[in-house]
């Protein structure tokens, strides 16, 4: 099997941004949240030079504007919209730099995540699903992988929550283009676990 994305949110130090372009990774997510122990100093995120890997902001309160301005500055490929925002804010951003993250545990049923995730088609590039109910991630919570077995979804997306070595293996049975990894590669908040990050990638490997 063709391994999907990685992703690896919540950077907040130069060293675990290497040790992740290293590994291999695919996008490098930072979070724009003063509420969040991950937030992230723009000026450090200006700094973080990654080739051809992927810089995500995280954004949960921002205007449109804002954002457009903090991806400006940064120089941010694309902006994850966790804060439930609507079409005409993901059009601002523009559909082909949009994650706009949904919560399936929210949902009544798959049938009703299925019609929402259709609605928003068109504004996004990627959808991610995650644990919980709202906020910016990284609350070490899995997402109920059942509600996700037995639907299709047309656009690419991220599967995020809780995600780590001990149940990445899990996570791909329900075939997600890509892997959202936070808590579950981490020692603190913040702070990367080379042998965590390692071990994903090995397990990663073993699976193509």
């Amino acid at each position: 099997m063709q391994r999907p994305l990685v992703k690896v949110c919540g950077m907040t130090r130069m060293e675990d941004v290497k040790l992740c372009v290293d590994l291999g990774v695919d996008l490098l997510g930072f979070i724009f949240h003063p509420r969040s122990p991950r937030n992230a100093d723009p000026d450090f995120v200006a700094s973080v030079k990654t080739g051809k890997v992927t810089k995500v902001g995280v954004f949960v309160d921002q205007t449109a504007d804002e954002v457009i301005e903090i991806m400006d500055r940064c120089g941010l490929h694309a902006a994850q919209l966790h804060g439930g925002q609507d079409s005409v804010y993901c059009w601002k951003i523009g559909p082909d730099r949009v994650i706009r993250v949904f919560w399936p545990d929210t949902y009544g049923s798959p049938g009703a995540l299925v019609r929402d995730l259709e609605d928003y088609a068109e504004v996004c590039g990627h959808f991610l699903l995650d644990a919980g109910t709202k906020g910016q991630g990284g609350t070490g919570k899995s997402i109920n992988l059942k509600i996700l077995q037995d639907i299709e979804i047309q656009t690419p997306w991220f599967l995020a929550g809780g995600l780590g070595p001990d149940n990445v293996r899990q996570a791909l049975a329900v075939n997600p283009s890509g892997l959202d990894f936070n808590s579950g590669v981490e020692s603190a908040p913040g702070i990367k676990d080379p042998a965590k990050l390692r071990e994903v990638f090995r397990i990663l490997a073993e699976m193509e």
